[in-house]
């Protein structure tokens, strides 16, 4: 194929063929005819010269338009040509930068082995990628993911360099965020659970000879009184300024909030004071906080123990310490309790729990699933339900999930009561077609225990052929948490199965667990379910607000619907609503409710199809 401009063009040739052909031939008609030939030549190559500018001109427009930073040098890296892209993000224009070499505008965050590695791989292969940081006008640096690529002339000698940068400084400022969220308490800005739990297998690892941990639960007695009187927020600002007081008490040590109203201390000491430490530790938290004009005490109730004596590993620290505070509480509000080894055995009261759980599990009569609407936020229609687990004990009454289901997955019945939640979500999908309810899917969650024994796609095939339901109907909710247990190996092939067979797929409490965000562009996902630790606050708060706009932007880069959980009031729907959510779900639309619930309220609507949906949109 010749060149885009060449003089190898037959019509060009003929033309000067013409040309000096009218100069010696002696006809008139032939001269004519000469003539004619010139005249064809010339239009080719009048055409040529114009369809080489037009394609210099659309490539100059599509430099402009693209977003990406676009910089051309010759062979010895000095610029040619800069894109208006390059002069907005970095404020140079192409006369101030025109000559100088490339490599003038890195930020000397770089060092000489950098750039070594740099051209080697640039000579060997024709193109470098990677990340680099660069400096814009007035001197402020910048993270960039550079593109190059080697251009040699046609006798193959380098000639040019192509270089195409794109500002990734608000990409990496979001991932700073979403990592600073996976392991800080959101109200408190203190370590969380998973925090508190690196922080002390830290402290563990680097314990000296004649060196301690005290470490303490913190509990504050009759905290959801606390909450009824004075309300929610003032009782966010009551646990942010517990946290605070912590804090500063403990100068030097590790302060965190576990969830709730649960605080944990951690302090290395050479002391053997570890009573006399509780009993300050009590003694400071119990004077009183000033709020709303009004002086308020608070009880606690406290569980300790002390490592090495009572545990090496966090997380037979964290279970004892958790025996401690239950035993203390079982004495009395407002009571303190160091771990001892009978607690493992004779007083722990989640060993009477586990029993429970054991029978319940065997007899499937005090198990429930609760349904909570999932509804399109545009129309307010119901697109899916969520199953939620309940356990109603008949001496304890409703069993909160949080209590039980840590049981559940330290003592080995995580698999068969996630088995049970499969098996019944899909008993009831199969009466709802059979009563001609709406064909919705309902979402179950799927804890990292199920994933790493193997038991799920099992668990999943045999229920779906003793119900007779289509896999398209039980979605899977993974926790962000799964990402990162080794235990669970390579996730990605096994979700691809899983949707392959027609679950839909999504991640659950999305932005509370750091992982990597490369894993979104590698799993096989339908769905994010923002936490509802993020839309509490909507829209007054304007972190929340920044987090859940980034989290929408990105959804929708990556194709994936986003529900947002936890929806109780109208504000957050609207600002939801206008940051452009797809999903959501929440009190403001429905409360879970026990299958037979549903199936009652639906039975006065009469017959239809859609009576269900309508009915709960508005609900």
């Amino acid at each position: 194929m010749w060149p885009p401009f060449s003089l190898n063009r037959p019509l060009l040739w003929v033309g000067l063929v013409g040309l000096t052909a009218t100069l010696w031939l002696p006809d008139l008609l032939l001269r004519g005819v000469a003539l004619t030939l010139v005249a064809v030549g010339l239009a080719d190559a009048w055409r040529q010269v114009r369809r080489e500018h037009q394609h210099a001109r659309l490539g100059q427009e599509a430099l402009a338009l693209t977003e990406d930073g676009v910089i051309i040098t010759d062979a010895a890296n000095r610029i040619l040509a800069v894109n208006p892209a390059f002069t907005r993000i970095t404020g140079f224009s192409l006369e101030e930068v025109r000559g100088r070499n490339a490599t003038s505008l890195a930020a000397p965050r770089h060092d000489t082995a950098f750039f070594e590695r740099y051209w080697q791989t640039l000579q060997a292969t024709g193109r470098w990628e990677g990340e680099l940081w660069n400096r814009r006008k007035h001197g402020d640096e910048y993270p960039e993911w550079l593109r190059v690529r080697a251009i040699s002339d046609a006798s193959g000698r380098l000639s040019h360099h192509v270089c195409l940068f794109t500002d990734i400084s608000m990409h990496k400022a979001r991932e700073r965020d979403l990592r600073r969220i996976g392991f800080e308490d959101p109200l408190t800005g203190l370590p969380n659970r998973r925090r508190l739990h690196d922080l002390m297998a830290s402290r563990l690892r680097h314990l000296r000879a004649g060196e301690s941990l005290d470490i303490a639960l913190v509990d504050i007695d009759g905290f959801k009184a606390i909450n009824d009187a004075l309300g929610v927020e003032q009782g966010d600002r009551l646990l942010a300024r517990f946290g605070q007081r912590l804090a500063h008490h403990v100068a030097g040590g590790v302060v965190g909030r576990l969830g709730g109203d649960e605080f944990m201390v951690i302090r290395t000491t050479t002391f053997d004071d570890h009573d006399q430490w509780v009993a300050g530790l009590h003694a400071h938290l119990a004077e009183p906080f000033e709020l709303q004009g009004h002086s308020l005490r608070l009880g606690l109730t406290i569980g300790s123990c002390r490592a090495p004596e009572d545990g090496r590993e966090s997380d037979t620290l964290f279970q004892r310490l958790e025996s401690a505070l239950y035993s203390a509480k079982r004495h009395g509000r407002n009571h303190s309790q160091r771990f001892r080894p009978a607690l493992d055995v004779q007083e722990s009261p989640q060993l009477g729990l586990v029993n429970d759980l054991r029978h319940a599990l065997a007899t499937g009569a005090q198990l429930e699933l609760h349904y909570q609407g999932q509804h399109r936020l545009d129309d307010g229609s119901l697109v899916g339900w969520e199953a939620l687990l309940r356990w109603r004990h008949p001496r304890d009454g409703l069993i909160s999930p949080a209590d039980f289901i840590p049981l559940a997955e330290r003592h080995g019945l995580m698999a068969p009561l996630g088995n049970w939640v499969i098996d019944e979500a899909l008993a009831c999908q199969a009466r709802w077609r059979r009563l001609g309810m709406p064909e919705l899917p309902v979402w179950i969650n799927v804890s990292a225990l199920q994933m790493f024994q193997g038991e799920l796609e099992s668990a999943l095939s045999a229920g779906l052929a003793r119900h007779g339901v289509p896999a398209r109907l039980l979605g899977l909710e993974i926790t962000e948490s799964v990402l990162l247990d080794e235990r669970a190996g390579d996730i990605a092939p096994r979700l691809e199965a899983l949707r392959a067979l027609g679950h839909p797929v999504a991640i659950d409490d999305f932005g509370t667990g750091y992982s990597s965000l490369g894993y979104l562009k590698k799993l096989p996902l339908d769905k994010l379910k923002l936490d509802r630790a993020f839309i509490h606050a909507l829209p007054g708060d304007r972190a929340d607000a920044a987090i859940v706009t980034a989290v929408l932007a990105m959804a929708r880069g990556l194709d994936l619907e986003v529900i947002a959980e936890g929806v109780e009031t109208e504000s957050q729907r609207d600002f939801l609503r206008a940051a452009g959510c797809d999903l959501v779900q929440g009190f403001l639309y429905a409360r879970p409710e026990p299958a037979a619930a549903l199936e009652a309220r639906r039975q006065p609507q009469g017959s239809g199809a859609g009576a269900l949906a309508v009915a709960e949109a508005n609900g």
